[in-house]
C-alpha cells in the first residue's frame, strides 16, 4: 500500500475520533452535572426525580423526547411553568449529556 494512501486512512481514522474527544465532558464535570440535576433540579422534581413542584422525570417521560428536544427544553425551559432555562448556567454540549443520562443512565424507570 503506497505511503500517500496509508497517511490518508490515518487521517480518515483519527478525524472521528478527535471530534470525539472534543464532545466528552470530563469526569468532574460529569459528576458535577449530575449532582446538579439530583440537588438542583432535584429542588423541584423531587431529590430522587419522583416528582414535587415539578413532575416525574421517569424514563418513560423522557424517552418520548428525542435528545436535541429535551435538551433545548432544559436548557431554554418552559415558558408559563415553573421551569425556568439553564442556558446561562449550561452549555448546549452539558444540557445534551444531561438530556441522555436522564434517557439512559436514569434510575427512575417508572
Amino acid at each position: 500500500m503506497p505511503l500517500p494512501f496509508r497517511l490518508f486512512l490515518l487521517v480518515l481514522c483519527w478525524l472521528p475520533m478527535a471530534a470525539l474527544a472534543e464532545d466528552s465532558l470530563s469526569a468532574e464535570r460529569e459528576q458535577e452535572l449530575e449532582t446538579l440535576l439530583y440537588q438542583d433540579c432535584g429542588s423541584c422534581h423531587g431529590m430522587t426525580l419522583r416528582g414535587g413542584l415539578g413532575p416525574a422525570l421517569p424514563k418513560s417521560r423522557m424517552n418520548a423526547y428525542s435528545l436535541d428536544g429535551l435538551a433545548a427544553l432544559i436548557l431554554h425551559g418552559v415558558p408559563g411553568t415553573a421551569m425556568p432555562g439553564w442556558q446561562g448556567l449550561l452549555t448546549e454540549k452539558e444540557a445534551r449529556w444531561l438530556a441522555d443520562h436522564l434517557q439512559n443512565d436514569n434510575p427512575l424507570d417508572e
